[in-house]
């Protein structure tokens, strides 16, 4: 049995680590309904957004627009896609980052050729760890040049990346472009998810699968149509972005809440048996020191 001066010690150790995982859950438990707040502020402006655009390609079903297109002259292996990874900058948040990791892996493995594969990694954990898989293995290129944080996501940071990869698009670097991140499922569950952000379609306003929607009467706009989505599409596309962002944000936060959760119960359980130990160990040394005081005073009367 450890001595009554290691079992305090231990216990002081591990009520330090305790106050640590407490305080990160709080930190995450705020910043997740201050991230959840931001998004629900925005979401109007993105709303009135997609309705204005789905309002145009009802009355011109037949817009010619350059992020609409979808670029079926070019063979599949020629074809440049694009992933936009979002992981995290930091660990002790479960297994979130070995999810998104893993998934985005999954997704490299079906492209037929991964050549033609780029990656934009947000998050410094996903950045470091897929750049040292390009160096060692046969991996897809990453964007070294792509350093975006995921913490506290902002519009600002959403609109740069938007503008980043619509510039790859209209420059014919890029012909698809991917979103990868998590999504949150309910407060417990989490999964990996992928959205098509370029070429735009209209399945991204929520319809059916087909892409199908009600045809009106054609009208007319000015200026055209075309110049009108060519403003209104790099928008929803930031919308998009930032809305993906926060998702993983708060899924990160989440995870990291319920990590620190079961660490700080851990905690108390392991505090619990040194105390109980600790208790023993004394209630020996106490029990010792009586006897050694009565062998004594026993020695002296005879």
């Amino acid at each position: 049995m450890a001595n009554i001066r290691e079992i305090r010690e231990r216990i002081a150790s591990i009520q330090q680590i305790l106050k640590i995982t407490n305080a990160m859950y709080l930190i995450s438990s705020s910043k997740l309904k201050k991230a959840r707040k931001s998004l629900d502020d925005t979401t109007p402006y993105f709303e009135k957004l997609q309705s204005t655009i789905e309002s145009i390609l009802e009355h011109t079903p037949h817009t010619r627009q350059f992020y609409f297109d979808k670029r079926q002259g070019i063979s599949d292996d020629k074809r440049k896609k694009g992933y936009i990874v979002i992981t995290a900058d930091k660990g002790l948040c479960g297994s979130y980052n070995h999810n998104i990791l893993r998934y985005t892996e999954q997704k490299l493995s079906e492209a037929k050729y991964i050549d033609n594969c780029y990656l934009f990694v947000m998050g410094h954990v996903g950045r470091m760890y897929f750049q040292n898989r390009m160096k060692r293995d046969k991996m897809a290129y990453v964007d070294g040049e792509f350093l975006y944080t995921t913490q506290n996501p902002t519009l600002y940071r959403a609109r740069e990346i938007a503008e980043l990869v619509l510039e790859k698009f209209e420059k014919k670097e890029l012909d698809e472009v991917y979103l990868i991140y998590t999504q949150m499922i309910n407060s417990s569950q989490f999964e990996p998810k992928t959205v098509q952000l370029l070429p735009f379609s209209r399945r991204h306003l929520g319809k059916s699968p087909d892409g199908t929607m009600k045809k009106l009467p054609k009208a007319s706009f000015v200026p055209s149509p075309e110049e009108v989505m060519a403003y209104l599409i790099p928008n929803f596309a930031k919308g998009i972005i930032y809305g993906a962002m926060v998702e993983a944000f708060c899924c990160e936060q989440q995870a990291r809440m319920t990590a620190m959760d079961s660490a700080t119960k851990s905690a108390k359980d392991i505090i619990k048996e040194l105390s109980l130990l600790y208790n023993r160990a004394r209630q020996a040394s106490i029990t010792q020191e009586i006897t050694e005081v009565c062998g004594g005073a026993e020695s002296i009367n005879n």
